[in-house]
């Protein structure tokens, strides 16, 4: 058994298409098709296609099972996520001054800019998604729209300061 595969990574199956791995036994793998379900593979089956590898552990700990499940609703889910505020901000109002004197400022309570900034990342998930499952686009489509998803990650960066923790900040293109 060369290549055990590790909880959270995601697979193309021939006959079950999209899965994702959510238990290793000693054999075989409980995979969750998007539409066939949880399905027991097993480890030896080599006829599917590996799209994003997680590395195997031998011991999985309740918060890793948990980070795990949430990669898993992150790569397949359209479902907007409750990401938490940075305390600082909680109750706090956002200020839109004009430069002109004679116009009106604009108040907006942040936790409804911040909602509004979680799901435009939602969005953009969900958009990478189905470009990655488009079976009319080819490769070289894929990834030039890929890069543009990277520069509106990158974009939107300056927001990371709102977020209460950093693994649900953006990430753009990280120069060397």
């Amino acid at each position: 058994m060369s290549n055990v595969l590790g909880v959270g990574s995601r697979v193309k199956h021939p006959a079950f298409g999209f899965g994702v791995i959510i238990k290793l036994h000693i054999a075989a793998y409980d995979v969750c098709f998007q539409t066939y379900g949880i399905k027991l593979v097993g480890k030896d089956y080599d006829k599917w296609e590996v799209i994003a590898a997680e590395p195997a552990e031998t011991g999985v700990s309740y918060t890793e099972a948990e980070k795990s499940l949430v990669k898993i609703l992150r790569n397949w889910s359209d479902a907007t996520e409750i990401v938490p505020l940075a305390d600082k901000w909680k109750g706090g109002t956002m200020i839109l001054r004009p430069d002109d004197p004679d116009l009106q400022s604009k108040e907006i309570p942040i936790e409804t800019f911040f909602h509004k900034i979680v799901m435009v990342r939602d969005r953009i998930r969900v958009m990478e998604q189905r470009i990655n499952a488009s079976k009319k686009m080819s490769d070289e489509e894929k990834v030039n729209l890929q890069q543009y998803i990277t520069r509106i990650y990158g974009s939107l960066t300056t927001f990371n300061i709102l977020f209460k923790y950093k693994q649900d900040s953006f990430v753009g293109e990280r120069t060397k």
